[in-house]
């Protein structure tokens, strides 16, 4: 008889039903765990003691790395290694200040089997509600019983009976009565028509969505499977963005610079320097306008309606930061690019539709808002935001909780006060951009938006439909806000209709929500009803958030 030698499994060590098990997911970015890890480390105490008073001792389950001076899980293999040690029964919280790579815990959660709860402090300062909410989305996406909850202090009472709740049943129960599923028979009749007229155009004449290099910053939950994203009638076209710079190689610096004359006369105001490490410089804003006539022209190549560049892994360390490009894109009114032997201007008085770190439910999501908004004969220009934060706010006409919409740089001129002569472009900070390049920042005109959410639940595709108010808050209060977030990026301060802050969160499948104005509040009721039937007529679950009339 043969004798093998088999594997020897490490056993975790065994824990106590009072005890929970802490794991922090970080950057795969050394520069951004160093930097947040103050942060990070401060919630975390406040976390402990909250859960100590309850009888529960919470122990981390990976130690601090004094070589790189962060505590946090940076990459997917230390994430395996690091739940290889933890018992799959056990209590188990995940907690977040900072702007977390999903992938790094996914395998970990994927087989746990105890109890788990996401964590992250109410806070601006760096984007850790942005953070659970992609892994919240990607929890979702898997199929994997999470609780989820947020805090400012870890004191108030909301935080505090969530947590007892979750350790007496492991679960924690939320407010989601905003949300209601879509009955098709109430839209009314010309939306109706509209929406599913266009919806069986797309499924006849195919749309193709480009995507430069698949998967960014962890992002599971931005990824659509083929097999759900094809019925509808879209398809994929998996780009590389090695071939982007290469691309950029053969524009000339003609060429960028007249898209650089064509900002400059329209009054971007470019706030640059001479230290390439710290400041944007005309060097690095070149680089970026050729980026722009290279997206358009590889999108023309394949047939493109939309495209997303990935950006953060590998061009990052490539080219300059690629929002500006982005911000562009999404206008309907841009630098015009032509192709490079006929001559002709390339998508000629149209977007072309960006998802920003090729976020493909986004993608998806703008097709569709594409379709309509044009049909209809509104600005199509649209935009994903990360619901970085938010607090209420009461003066200027306003009484209400005012969320922080962000995003590093790719909104469209066509969303801020003054367009094009509003917008101002910065740096990206060197924490996540080592080679600059400029964001196209401004404050989002008060107007009537519509905001929604593609993600997967349960093996299929599902959209959140919400309606919202943009508010003009003093330039004070905007300063303060861009303070205490990042002043670099652009800022649309949202008060959602019927939905509060933790409806939103506790709902939300996301880092990311899609933004588009309407104008008027009645137009932005009918163009809703008109996404609603197109989103329903290509077989996607549609729900309403709040206050929605159709």
């Amino acid at each position: 008889m043969t004798t093998y030698t088999l594997p020897q499994l490490q056993q975790p060590q065994s824990i106590d039903a009072n005890e929970a098990i802490l794991v922090a997911s970080g950057d795969l970015r050394l520069a951004a765990n160093q930097t947040c890890w103050a942060a990070q480390h401060d919630m975390e105490q406040r976390v402990i003691t909250a859960f100590a008073r309850e009888g529960i001792t919470v122990r981390r389950g990976h130690p601090y790395h004094p070589e790189e001076k962060h505590g946090f899980i940076s990459s997917q293999r230390m994430g395996m290694d690091v739940f290889s040690n933890i018992p799959p029964d056990a209590k188990l919280i995940v907690a977040e200040a900072v702007w977390q790579y999903s992938h790094h815990v996914l395998a970990g959660l994927r087989s746990h089997r105890g109890p788990i709860l996401t964590v992250a402090n109410w806070s601006g300062q760096w984007p850790g509600l942005v953070g659970l909410l992609n892994l919240n989305g990607s929890l979702t996406k898997m199929g994997v019983q999470y609780s989820s909850i947020w805090s400012e202090n870890f004191t108030d009472e909301f935080f505090l009976n969530g947590i007892r709740q979750w350790i007496r049943e492991g679960c924690i129960t939320h407010d989601t009565s905003h949300i209601r599923d879509l009955e098709p028979g109430r839209i009314p009749a010309a939306e109706a028509e509209l929406g599913t007229a266009l919806a069986a155009q797309l499924r006849r004449e195919k749309a193709i969505m480009g995507v430069f290099d698949e998967g960014c910053m962890g992002m599971y939950n931005a990824i659509i499977d083929d097999e759900l994203l094809n019925p509808g009638g879209v398809y994929k076209e998996r780009l590389s963005q090695s071939a982007l710079v290469a691309k950029m190689r053969t524009v000339s610096d003609a060429e960028a610079r007249q898209v650089r004359e064509w900002l400059d006369a329209r009054g971007v105001k470019f706030i640059t320097g001479k230290d390439e490490a710290t400041e944007l410089t005309d060097n690095q804003i070149h680089e970026q306008c050729k980026m722009y006539i290279a997206v358009v022209r590889i999108a023309y190549e394949f047939g493109c309606d939309a495209i997303g560049i990935q950006y953060q892994q590998g061009l990052k360390d490539m080219t300059p930061a690629s929002d500006l490009v982005e911000g562009l894109l999404n206008n309907v009114e841009r630098p015009p690019v032509y192709h490079e032997e006929t001559g002709e201007e390339l998508y000629a008085g149209r977007a072309l539709p960006h998802f920003n770190e090729v976020d493909e439910c986004a993608g998806l999501d703008a097709l569709v808002t594409n379709r309509v908004w044009t049909a209809m004969g509104f600005d199509p220009a649209t935009t994903l935001h990360d619901l970085r934060y938010g607090e209420h706010y009461s003066g200027a006409g306003v009484d209400d909780f005012v969320w922080v919409f962000l995003i590093s740089g790719a909104a469209p001129a066509s969303h801020f006060i003054g367009g094009y002569a509003g917008a101002c472009s910065e740096r990206q900070p060197p924490m996540y951009f080592r080679l600059g390049g400029g964001t196209l920042k401004g404050v989002s005109k008060p107007g009537e938006i519509v905001w929604s959410r593609v993600f997967v639940m349960d093996g299929a595709l599902h959209c959140d439909l919400g309606r919202a108010t943009v508010v003009k808050l003093p330039d004070a209060e905007t300063q303060r806000r861009w303070q205490m977030t990042t002043p670099q990026w652009p800022i649309m301060h949202a008060v959602t209709h019927g939905v509060s802050r933790d409806q939103m969160m506790a709902r939300h499948r996301a880092n990311h929500l899609n933004v588009v104005y309407a104008p008027s509040a009645a137009d932005a009721d009918r163009a809703l009803a008109a996404k609603a039937a197109m989103l329903n007529a290509m077989g996607i679950q549609v729900h309403l958030c709040g206050d929605v009339k159709l």
